[in-house]
């Protein structure tokens, strides 16, 4: 039995790394082909998770939970118009201040349209309770979430990798000036990934609502680990970033059936282990700066 608790944990650690892969890949997205490493990231998933529970409301969870990311993707537009455009080509440390200033506006910003205590969600009653798996016990509602995690990441492979976008989009990263040279605006490809990485952040917040606190800094204790993610992953790296949040869901998970109290802790520790051994991290490379 204890094996079988075990293996439980696992695969409900790539349940949760799934989870982490949405917020942490849209981060990774926006930094690879933008320089900027956006402090904000979370607060476009608290956005997602306010704006699906508001809509569920009046729509059901199912349309909320499909509305919501792209109303918040929408939000990317701007975002990319009026604030990162200014800091492609300046000191990254000014994208940070600003992302971080941003992320606090935003909090703020919540408390005073929803208010600042806990917002309740739900759950469809058919995906509550567990499903067995021969000798094993899951979650309806997480085994959803990690086959919309899967779908997503084919989706975003193929976009990537398939497409004549994709292919503008891994040369605007690789060599930008090249790209400039044939005569190609980088600019839109930049404003799709930013939307796409704004998204993706948003789909996290209104899937994972319903089994968590629905707060107005819940997007500050999810930023953390997806720069643990990216980190251990390594920059501008899809597979890396894929690789690092089921490894970072697995050995939380697992931590936890040993030693609960060092859940937490254990993503830091794998983190400083990774960045001991291989800096870039694990599958990183050196990415030029967008021009």
């Amino acid at each position: 039995m204890q094996i079988v608790f075990l293996l439980e944990q696992v695969v409900n650690g790539l349940v949760l790394g799934g989870y982490y892969l949405l917020i942490a890949l849209g981060l990774s997205l926006i930094f690879s082909v933008g320089g900027i490493v956006n402090l904000s990231h979370g607060a476009f998933y608290t956005l997602g998770a306010y704006v699906s529970v508001t809509l569920g409301k009046y729509l059901g969870f199912t349309a909320a939970a499909a509305i919501s990311p792209f109303l918040v993707g929408l939000l990317g537009i701007l975002f990319e118009r009026f604030i990162l455009r200014r800091f492609y080509r300046e000191d990254p440390i000014l994208s940070l201040l600003v992302t971080f200033g941003l992320a606090m506006v935003a909090e703020q910003a919540i408390r005073m349209i929803w208010g600042a205590a806990p917002l309740p969600a739900s759950m469809p009653g058919a995906l509550r309770g567990p499903v067995m798996v021969g000798e094993f016990l899951f979650s309806k509602y997480r085994l959803l979430m990690l086959a919309i995690v899967v779908v997503i990441l084919a989706g975003i492979w193929m976009l990537l990798n398939k497409t004549s976008f994709g292919r503008v989009v891994r040369a605007g990263i690789q060599q930008p000036d090249m790209v400039a040279a044939l005569g190609i605006r980088l600019q839109p490809y930049m404003t799709t990934v930013i939307v796409l990485g704004v998204g993706l952040a948003a789909l996290g917040g209104a899937l994972f609502a319903p089994i968590t606190i629905v707060h107005p800094a819940m997007g500050a204790e999810i930023l953390t680990v997806a720069f643990v993610i990216v980190i251990i992953g390594g920059l501008g790296s899809f597979w890396g970033v894929i690789l690092s949040a089921l490894l970072v869901g697995v050995v939380r998970g697992v931590t936890i059936h040993f030693y609960p109290p060092a859940g937490t802790a254990s993503i830091y520790v794998l983190m400083f282990l990774v960045l001991m051994f291989r800096p870039r991290g694990l599958l990183g490379e050196r990415i030029e700066k967008f021009e």
